[in-house]
């Protein structure tokens, strides 16, 4: 039997725990390997997390079957080809990438590598928690700064004012999470032109193929002129790939020999390595993806004109709207009628964000929303 022969009917068909006498062998079925969608096995829809619903590109699944039976090596050899792809890919150098098990650490790497005793960590509220979270072990001092009142921007003013113009780290998730705005590149690019290099700029782009607005561009322009500049990027959003952890950090060579200082040993495994190969070599797979977010994008919006419910204009693959009453109230309502939906991100209590799964579960999603607004609790 050839290799990929042995790996489709005995790896994947077989996941088999072998105790001793009378023990078993658990069975999984092999399609159970490439659920697509959001819907879990007991019919529960999670429109809680921002995973791609669309699943591993066949190609990517195809390449994490051959390389099965390299998984009982180390990586290095996977971790080469991989990160020439991705330099080729973006047009810069293998030296300018950081590659990290997902863009958390990258996130983290960058966090420790530029702390020091009374540092202001500045970041926006709300954003994405992982930063503030990594802080806490270190001498920062963390300043959140309240997103604008309106298009819920980072108010890049009072963060300039925070950060100061001595040592800084200066947290711009954009798009942003949870709100799925944008905050003016223009103004981003004013800041960082004009800021002393003592001031690091943490730039998270984890959803910068959704964004179609003209006001949005990467900041990837600023890496061979200013070390101050990290841009954080994954493969879990737009190459549905969050539950294989491969995330990458762009930056000048000397930062990303800094950041590779505080890097996990093989922190990249050999079948998240395969899969992100082949997902780059995927031409179809960034509009096959697009494609169902804008039509999951559709019936959100749809359904919330019709029940009257303001949202925030998103650029990315999930959308906050308000609703009335209690959060946690709602939140149980809808996991009442099957749908899991976003936590809480303090201060924004009276919004809910909603991650867009495929068209049928979105109208599932709508179909619960009527029922609550039928029953009087949004």
């Amino acid at each position: 039997m050839d290799r990929r022969g042995f790996v489709a009917s005995g790896v994947v068909a077989t996941l088999a725990g072998i105790s001793g006498a009378g023990g078993g062998a658990a069975v999984l079925e092999r399609e159970s390997f490439w659920r697509v969608g959001k819907t879990l096995p007991d019919g529960t829809v999670r429109l809680s997390a921002n995973e791609n619903p669309l699943g591993l590109a066949p190609s990517a699944r195809k390449a994490v079957m051959d390389a099965i039976v390299d998984a009982n090596r180390y990586p290095f050899d996977w971790r080469r080809p991989l990160v020439e792809a991705l330099a080729k890919r973006l047009g810069v150098k293998t030296e300018n990438l950081v590659i990290g098990a997902g863009s958390t650490e990258v996130l983290q790497m960058a966090v420790q590598a530029y702390q020091a005793p009374g540092v202001p960590l500045v970041i926006a509220e709300p954003t994405f928690e992982d930063v503030p979270r990594y802080e806490k072990p270190f001498p920062y001092r963390l300043e959140r700064i309240p997103l604008t009142g309106s298009g819920y921007a980072h108010d890049l003013q009072r963060m300039r004012d925070a950060a100061g113009r001595g040592p800084a780290v200066v947290y711009v998730c954009n798009p942003n999470n949870p709100t799925g705005t944008v905050t003016s590149s223009a103004d981003v690019d004013s800041w960082i032109a004009e800021a002393p290099e003592e001031t690091l700029f943490l730039v998270d782009e984890a959803y910068f193929e959704y964004a179609d607005t003209p006001a949005y561009r990467s900041a990837l322009k600023w890496i061979d002129s200013k070390p101050n500049v990290v841009v954080v990027r994954t493969f879990s959003k737009i190459f549905a790939m969050a539950g294989m952890r491969l995330g990458y950090g762009v930056a000048h060579p000397e930062t990303a020999k800094k950041l590779t200082a505080y890097i996990s040993a093989n922190n990249t495994n050999v079948l998240a390595c395969a899969a992100g190969l082949a997902s780059m070599a995927d031409d179809g797979l960034v509009g096959r993806s697009l494609t169902a977010n804008t039509r999951a994008k559709k019936i959100a919006t749809t359904t919330l004109d019709e029940l009257g419910l303001e949202y925030i204009p998103t650029q990315t693959n999930f959308i906050m709207h308000r609703i009335h009453g209690d959060l946690e109230t709602y939140i149980a309502h809808m996991k009442d009628r099957g749908i899991q939906v976003g936590r809480p991100f303090p201060p924004m209590t009276e919004w809910n964000r909603v991650s867009f799964g495929l068209p049928e579960e979105m109208e599932r999603w709508a179909e619960a929303l009527r029922g609550l607004r039928a029953a009087g609790t949004v």
